[in-house]
C-alpha cells in the first residue's frame, strides 16, 4: 500500500502533478470525463463520482490509444471487449460512449447523448445508476455486483480463445482481441474474482487484462479496516503477470503497462493503478465521502477550480473533444473494422461452412440438424436416473452443435457431463470440456462470459451446490443469457450424503428469479425434451436431476414426453376425462403418482395425473391450455415433490395438499429416506382421498 498524496486547498496544484507528455487536448478529454461524472452525480442527487474523478485518465489512455472498437458498430465481433466490473463508477463508461460518439445501430441514434447523461439514474434513461446488457449500445456485460465483471472476463477470454481456435486459418486471423476489465478493492475481495483469477493463471489466458483500482477506499472508509494483503503478491501466485502504477495520471506509465500487456503470451496481466478517488475535490478526495453520494454543488465547483475549468459550466464538452475522440478511437477502430470485414469477405469465400457457422453464432441462431440425432427411451420399469439419461442426451445434441461447451465444477463423472471425445480445455489444448475445479460462483460467472461471446456454455454441479453461483444465475437471468445449468443430486433421493447434500429449498429458490427456465423432468424421455426444450431457448435455464434411478414411461400408455415443451402436460388421464382429484408431481416423484392413480382407481376414485417440470413454461401457456389440465372445478388436488412445498398453492389451491418437505433431510439409504419422509404411493393415495372427501363436503 502506497501512501496518498492530497490536494488539500482549492486552486492548489494538482496531486501529483499530470505528467508533461500529456497534450492539452489529451488532458481536456480526460477532464470532459471527470466533470461529466460529477455534474450527472450532482444533477441525479446519487450515484458515485469518486472512481470516475479517479479513472478518467486511466480509460481515456485505454480507449483513445489502445481499445480496438469500432464506435459505429459496437458489435463488431473482433473488438475488444470493455468491462467495468466496479460498475458503481458508470458514469465513467457513460462519458466514454458518449464522447466517442458510440453509435447504437439498433436504434439508429447515439448510444448516449448528452441528454442521456443529464438523465442519469432516472427512469427510462440510457445511463442506468449500473451499467445494463442490452439497455445501451456498448455496454459489454452489467455489472454492479462487485466481482462478477471479473469472473466473466474470463469467460470472454476463454471465448477468444476457443473461437480463434475453432475459426482462425493460416493467414486468417479473424480472432484476436483482447478483453480488459476496470476492477475496484472490493472486485479483488469478492470470492467469485479470487476463484476467476485462479482459473484464469491456470489456463494462462494472455488475452486478459484486470486494471485493479487501488484507491484504498470502500463505503466503510480506508481499506486497511478488512484488507492488508499483498495483492500483487496474490495474483503472481495465481500465475499473472503484474505491473504496478504509482499514478493514475502518468498516462505514459500506463501506456507502457498496456503495451506490455500486449506483450505478454503466456500469463494473464494485473495492472494495479494507485490513484485518488474524487480526484481534485479538495475536501472529499480520498474519502469515503466520494464513494457513494454527490460531492455538494460546492465541491464540485472546487473540484472544476482545480482541474482550470469554468467552475459553473455544467455538463460541459469544450470545442475540439468530439473532434479529438473521432480522430483517436473512432478513426482507429473504423479502420480495422473495415479491413476485418474485407477479410471475413474472403474467408468466406474460402471457408464457406465455417462462415456459416460464425453467422450463427453471431446470430444466435441453432446450427442445422441440431436435434437430428436427439434419442428416444424405450420403456423400462428400472430406468435410467435423469443425471444418466441428461448426460447421454447432452452428447448427441454436442455433435450437432459445434459451439456447445462445458464443464463441471469438479464433478463431471457425477453429473455426467463430459463430451466424449472433445478434448479438454487446458493450456496447449483448445477442446470442449472445460474443468472449472472446486469454483461453482466463478464457474456460473465464466458462462456468462462465454454466453456474451457467442458460445453455448453450460456448468454443471450438484443442486444443493448452486446456492454457491446464485449471484451469477441472477445475473444471466437479467442480461437474458441462454446459459445452461445442469444440477443433479436433486434431492433427498441421493441418499446416505445426508442433509447437507440434500436440497430442500433450492428449487423454489431458483424458481423465483425471474427470466431463469428450471425444468425437472421425470425419465429419460422428459429429459430429451428438456434438453430439446434449453437448446431452442434464449434464457438462461436450470436443469434438475436426479441421481436415482427412475423408470421409463410407456409412452404408449401415458402421453408423450412432448408436453415438456409447454411446462406440464396431463400425463395420465382419467376414466372418461372426469377426474375426482388431480395429483401433480415433478421429477422422480412422478411415477408413485402414477401407483397411486391405480390404487385409487380400486377404489372408484378418478384421478388424473400431470406432469409439471416447469413452471415458468407451464405460467406461460394461455389460460384455455392451463384450464384443460388443471380445471379449476376440480378443487381436490394433491401436488408431490421432494423438495419445499413453497408456491405450491399456486397449482393445487390454499385448501390442496402439497406432499413435500418442511425439514432437513437426513443420512440413509434413498429408498428409505423416501417412505421415511412420505413420498411413496401409499401417502400420495391417502391424501388424494382426504381431498375428495374433503370437497364433497365443501
Amino acid at each position: 500500500m502506497t501512501a496518498k498524496t492530497v490536494a488539500t486547498a482549492a486552486g492548489s496544484p494538482r496531486s501529483p502533478q499530470v505528467t508533461t507528455s500529456q497534450s492539452h487536448l489529451d488532458q481536456r478529454c480526460i477532464d470532459t470525463i471527470r466533470t461529466l461524472a460529477m455534474d450527472a452525480v450532482q444533477k441525479a442527487n446519487s450515484g458515485h463520482p469518486g472512481t470516475p474523478m479517479a479513472l478518467a485518465p486511466v480509460a481515456y489512455t485505454l480507449w483513445q490509444r489502445f481499445l480496438r472498437f469500432d464506435c459505429s458498430n459496437p458489435s463488431w465481433m473482433n473488438r475488444d471487449r470493455f468491462v467495468l466490473s466496479n460498475g458503481h463508477a458508470s458514469m465513467l463508461l457513460y462519458a466514454l460512449l458518449h464522447l466517442a460518439q458510440v453509435h447504437d445501430g439498433a436504434r439508429g441514434a447515439p448510444a448516449v447523448t448528452l441528454e442521456d447523461i443529464k438523465q442519469f439514474r432516472q427512469l427510462g434513461s440510457r445511463c442506468p445508476g449500473h451499467p445494463e446488457y442490452h439497455h445501451t449500445a456498448g455496454v459489454e456485460m452489467t455489472t454492479g455486483p462487485l466481482g462478477q465483471g471479473c469472473g466473466a472476463s474470463v469467460g470472454m477470454a476463454i471465448a477468444r480463445r476457443w473461437l480463434a481456435a475453432q475459426f482462425n486459418q493460416p493467414g486468417e486471423s479473424l480472432f484476436d482481441y483482447n478483453i480488459y476489465v476496470f476492477c475496484s478493492d472490493g472486485d479483488v475481495m469478492e470470492g467469485v474474482a479470487s476463484e476467476a483469477a485462479s482459473l484464469a493463471g491456470h489456463l494462462r489466458l494472455a488475452n486478459l487484462c484486470w486494471v485493479y483500482d487501488n484507491n484504498h477506499i470502500t463505503i466503510e472508509g480506508d481499506t486497511a479496516l478488512a484488507f492488508t494483503e499483498d495483492v500483487a503478491a496474490r495474483f503472481r501466485a495465481y500465475g499473472w503477470a503484474v505491473s504496478h502504477i504509482h499514478d493514475a495520471n502518468d498516462t505514459g506509465a500506463l501506456a507502457q503497462a498496456f503495451e506490455r500487456f500486449h506483450a505478454t503470451d503466456d500469463q494473464p496481466t494485473l495492472i494495479i493503478v494507485d490513484s485518488h478517488i474524487a480526484y481534485g475535490a479538495p475536501h472529499k478526495q480520498d474519502t469515503a465521502a466520494a464513494h457513494g453520494e454527490p460531492l455538494g454543488a460546492d465541491e464540485v465547483k472546487l473540484a472544476k477550480r482545480a482541474y482550470g475549468w469554468p467552475e459553473d459550466a455544467q455538463f460541459l464538452v469544450p470545442e475540439g473533444v468530439y473532434q479529438h475522440f473521432r480522430t483517436g478511437i473512432g478513426e482507429r477502430g473504423r479502420r480495422l473494422a473495415a479491413e476485418w470485414d474485407r477479410q471475413l469477405a474472403a474467408y468466406r469465400d474460402r471457408y464457406p461452412a465455417l462462415a456459416a457457422q460464425l453467422d450463427a453464432i453471431h446470430q444466435g441462431h441453432l446450427p442445422d440438424g441440431w436435434d437430428q440425432e436427439l434419442p428416444q427411451f424405450e420403456p423400462d420399469p428400472k430406468g435410467l436416473a435423469t443425471r444418466e439419461s441428461s448426460g447421454r442426451v447432452l452428447n448427441c445434441l454436442a455433435r450437432r452443435y459445434p459451439w456447445l461447451i462445458g464443464g463441471a465444477a469438479d464433478l463431471g463423472g457425477s453429473t455426467k457431463t463430459p463430451l466424449l471425445g472433445a478434448g479438454d480445455f487446458e493450456p496447449g489444448e483448445i477442446g470442449r470440456n472445460l474443468h472449472f475445479g472446486i469454483r461453482e460462483h466463478a464457474m456460473g460467472a465464466t458462462l456468462n462470459g462465454m454466453a456474451l461471446s457467442g458460445l453455448r456454455g453450460f456448468g454443471a454441479t450438484f443442486l444443493i451446490f448452486s446456492d454457491y453461483m446464485k449471484a451469477s444465475m441472477r445475473l444471466a437471468a437479467l442480461m437474458s443469457l441462454p446459459v445452461i445449468y445442469v444440477f443433479t443430486h436433486d434431492s433427498i433421493g441421493l441418499g446416505e450424503d445426508g442433509p447437507t447434500h440434500q436440497p430442500v429449498e433450492q428449487l423454489i429458490g431458483l424458481r423465483a428469479i425471474p427470466g431463469l427456465i428450471t425444468l425437472r423432468p421425470a425419465d429419460a424421455n422428459e429429459a430429451v425434451e428438456a434438453w430439446r426444450v434449453v437448446a431452442a431457448s434464449r434464457r438462461p435455464a436450470a436443469l434438475i436431476l436426479t441421481r436415482q434411478g427412475v423408470p421409463t414411461l410407456d409412452r404408449q400408455r401415458y402421453a408423450a414426453a412432448s408436453g415438456v415443451a409447454r411446462g406440464g402436460y396431463i400425463l395420465a388421464e382419467a376414466p372418461g376425462g372426469r377426474p375426482d382429484v388431480i395429483l401433480i408431481a415433478t421429477g422422480s416423484e412422478l411415477a408413485p403418482c402414477l401407483t397411486a392413480q391405480d390404487a385409487l382407481a380400486s377404489d372408484a376414485i378418478a384421478a388424473r395425473v400431470v406432469s409439471l417440470p416447469s413452471w415458468e413454461l407451464f405460467d406461460a401457456q394461455d389460460q384455455a391450455y392451463r384450464e384443460q389440465v388443471l380445471p379449476a372445478a376440480i378443487k381436490a388436488r394433491v401436488s408431490v415433490e421432494a423438495g419445499s412445498t413453497r408456491g405450491w398453492e399456486r397449482y393445487v389451491g390454499a385448501e390442496g395438499a402439497a406432499i413435500g418437505l418442511h425439514e432437513f433431510g437426513a443420512s440413509a439409504p434413498a429408498k428409505e429416506l423416501m417412505k421415511h419422509f412420505g413420498f411413496t404411493p401409499e401417502t400420495i393415495a391417502a391424501a388424494a382421498k382426504a381431498q375428495v372427501a374433503k370437497w364433497k363436503t365443501t
